[in-house]
């Protein structure tokens, strides 16, 4: 395998080891071209209603999704679940880990899949929901936007350094442990949480010569949380022209979460005080009753 640091290319592999690494049984990634040396792993369920297409949060993947992705689906739309460069099982080039290159891979993926005349909704998680209302500022093809507990971070203003940023929200390095401890660790965590949440969150790892680290390089994870300290989401908000709506979990600020429906021109709250920051994972439900209140949202536009 490729040093992990290094700008390399590679795909992501089976989340499988010897029986001890959950499989990932989810629909098989597309490979998606978005620049000449990168490519997304995006899951597609075929549909024929209005696309929907979720973005993950910073060090997430494809699979937290899933259960949004079928309620989606069972009700007649094309969903993609996208994997964000470095992540999941797309390539990990050595460059181009910021929010503003994910919304530009995230709009020409679009264009590569033929969805962009389709005029999509999008919806993205934590940093995901920076990516997204970034992808809207920058192209007209989506016709709503769904930010799902993200989409006003700024770390510029919660830390006067990165230095600071960094030492404070750095992840934890798992020192190689083996797989059986880092699943237990992981199952007591989700325990009361829907099926399949192990094996989405497990899919944020990886298993190399039998032991676990995260799939996302520690250097390119540190550029993207530099680029949620450097980029002031505000400067987003009033270029974003389609509808948006903004689906918050308990712990967001709600100054920040104010600041921003007051900036996006067309924008409606959904508070959840009691969720957790995955709700998408946590409570799929929810969160798919929002989103098809903006797909009803939208379909009632005369946009």
């Amino acid at each position: 395998m490729p040093a992990r640091d290094g700008p390399h290319r590679l795909h992501g592999g089976p989340l499988m080891t010897s029986g001890q690494w959950p499989i990932d049984s989810w629909v098989v990634p597309e490979q998606v071209s978005v620049a000449a040396d990168v490519e997304l792993g995006v899951r597609v369920l075929e549909g024929e209603e209005r696309p929907v297409v979720l973005v993950h949060g910073l060090a997430s993947n494809a699979m937290l999704w899933r259960a949004v992705a079928e309620t989606l689906h069972g009700r007649g739309h094309a969903v993609a679940s996208v994997d964000l460069r470095g992540h999941g099982r797309s390539d990990r080039p050595g460059d181009g880990h910021t929010t503003a290159q994910a919304a530009t891979d995230l709009n020409a993926c679009m264009s590569s899949m033929g969805w962009a005349d389709r005029r999509p909704v999008v919806a993205g998680q934590s940093w995901g929901g920076n990516v997204v209302l970034k992808a809207a500022q920058l192209s007209d093809q989506w016709a709503g936007v769904a930010a799902v507990d993200g989409g006003w971070i700024h770390l510029g203003r919660r830390f006067e350094s990165f230095d600071t940023c960094w030492q404070q929200l750095a992840p934890p390095d798992l020192g190689g442990r083996p797989p059986h401890e880092v699943l237990a660790w992981i199952s007591s965590m989700v325990s009361t949480w829907p099926p399949g949440a192990l094996e989405a969150i497990a899919g944020n790892l990886e298993v190399v010569d039998g032991r676990v680290r995260n799939r996302l390089a520690l250097s390119h994870h540190r550029s993207i949380v530099h680029s949620l300290w450097s980029d002031d989401p505000a400067d987003v908000y009033p270029g974003v022209t389609a509808p948006v709506s903004l689906v918050v979990a308990g712990r967001s600020a709600s100054e920040d979460v104010g600041a921003a429906a007051a900036a996006l021109p067309d924008c409606t709250v959904s508070w959840y005080p009691e969720a957790h920051h995955d709700i998408h994972l946590q409570s799929p439900d929810v969160v798919s009753a929002d989103l098809h209140d903006l797909l009803v949202r939208v379909k009632g536009s005369t946009a």
